[in-house]
């Protein structure tokens, strides 16, 4: 099975060009005043206009209120909703939009585990890798994307010790908070396939 991989946290139509150049199957757009990577769903919906039919278009958010999950959808259309596995009691998201539920490492996890999530660090977009140990648990009871601290230079060995379904990257692929770096990009996308074909 094809690793499906996530550039995520883009803000500038160039990185966003840069994740689709270099074969990312989703990119990911973060919704959340705290976070250096933050967009407006104007913005976001903005610069998805040119990324291809089948890139996965992804909202990142955090404890979100309805209000700004009502205008994301509206104006940014995603695929995706990525938020905490909590979040999802309280949200209203229609049919066509596939939930990522967000584990992180270091929380209780859930003895019912949804059939996709994402599992990383305790805090997102701080580059603290999150444990492949427990990751590795997880991705024999599903489908999980792995995040948390993921470089060009660790994720090789992280699709090796993890075998997870995708993996996930936003301040690994960067040159300064929030300004992604296109050869960055490349490199993880390369060595993230690579690794992969390894495994099969």
């Amino acid at each position: 099975m094809r690793l499906t991989i996530k550039i995520c946290g883009l803000s500038r139509p160039e990185d966003v060009a840069a994740a689709v150049r270099a074969g990312a199957d989703a990119v990911g757009f973060v919704f959340h005043a705290g976070s250096p990577r933050n967009v407006t769903p104007a913005a976001a919906g903005a610069l998805v206009r040119g990324v291809p039919v089948g890139v996965l278009k992804v909202a990142v958010t955090l404890h979100p209120a309805q209000s700004l999950v009502d205008a994301v959808l509206h104006e940014f259309r995603p695929d995706v909703w990525q938020t905490d596995a909590a979040d999802f009691a309280s949200l209203v998201l229609p049919g066509d939009v596939t939930p990522w539920p967000v584990l992180r490492a270091g929380a209780a996890i859930p003895e019912a585990l949804p059939r996709r999530l994402l599992f990383e660090g305790a805090k997102s977009g701080t580059g603290e890798v999150a444990d492949w140990a427990q990751a590795a648990a997880l991705a024999h009871r599903a489908e999980l994307i792995l995040g948390g601290g993921l470089t060009p230079d660790n994720v090789a060995a992280a699709v090796h010790a993890v075998r997870p379904w995708g993996v996930d990257v936003s301040s690994g692929v960067e040159s300064a908070p929030g300004v992604k770096d296109p050869h960055k990009i490349t490199r993880f996308v390369l060595a993230a396939r690579e690794a992969a074909l390894g495994e099969l």
